[in-house]
């Protein structure tokens, strides 16, 4: 017979182990798994930065320290880098002197002898000679002095506008310098060698009135040395045109600039 809702209703009570848990307590217990699983990732992070950073090398010595970084090598195609021993520490008429006696202290005597030899002292007569004496081996000396003499006439000086003794007219600046791009040896033994050098050279006279304005010329040096048991001495030497690069599509500038630029910034007598 059905129960009647008017009869008592009974409770049973389950013993302490068996009564369920109560939900505040499982409540409680998420936020603390949160808690320990942000900690874990926080702590893989750092762990993972450190080791990256102690991989990466230190700034300013990529590939390991100054003191043992290897030697810049030139790319595939770019040629032979640069090369030359130290330079020297002795001049003789203000011309570098005491060249190393292997290759590489030929081609710095050459390129050195190349810069004199380029320069508006070889304009005068005086130090034309003076240049020839410091860096001509003695028994060459005298036959080439006599064929820079009869190479730098007054005539030539005119196609420069200058007068024989290398002068510009009153207001102009007279602008001749070599200067070396690179160098190669050519035949080279413990008592000669020849030395190409490439050059690039300014001439002309800066100034507002000027009719011969500074321009560029691009040729090779050819220099015949000799060691006289103590240096590189020039013997012979020989010019030819280029090879010139292509001009770059560059405003020139103007008279004023160029004069500027001859005035304050002085030539190099050590070239390599």
């Amino acid at each position: 017979m059905p129960l009647s809702d008017d009869q008592p209703h009974t409770r049973t009570r389950l013993p302490v182990g068996e009564q369920p848990v109560s939900t505040p307590t499982l409540r409680q217990s998420k936020p603390l798994r949160t808690l320990l699983t942000v900690l874990v990732v926080v702590t893989l992070l750092v762990v993972a930065i450190s080791i990256a950073n102690r991989a990466k090398p230190a700034p300013g010595n990529a590939g390991g320290s100054a003191d043992h970084a290897a030697a810049p090598t030139a790319p595939s195609g770019a040629g032979p880098g640069p090369s030359g021993d130290q330079p020297v520490g002795t001049t003789v008429n203000g011309i570098p002197s005491g060249y190393p006696h292997n290759e590489q202290g030929a081609q710095s005597a050459a390129t050195n002898y190349a810069v004199a030899i380029g320069s508006t002292d070889m304009f005068r007569t005086d130090s034309r000679h003076t240049i020839i004496a410091t860096i001509a081996d003695p028994g060459a000396a005298g036959g080439l002095q006599s064929r820079l003499d009869q190479g730098f006439t007054p005539e030539t000086a005119a196609r420069f506008g200058v007068d024989a003794q290398g002068q510009p007219p009153k207001g102009l600046t007279f602008v001749s310098r070599t200067i070396p791009v690179g160098s190669k040896n050519n035949n080279y033994t413990a008592e000669s060698v020849k030395v190409d050098v490439w050059c690039t050279g300014l001439f002309g006279l800066a100034g507002e009135r000027s009719t011969k304005p500074v321009s560029e010329e691009w040729f090779t040096l050819s220099l015949s040395l000799r060691w006289t048991g103590t240096d590189w001495k020039l013997t012979d030497y020989s010019r030819v045109a280029g090879p010139a690069p292509v001009p770059p599509d560059q405003q020139a500038a103007t008279a004023e600039e160029i004069t500027g630029a001859v005035e304050q910034f002085g030539g190099f007598r050590y070239a390599r």
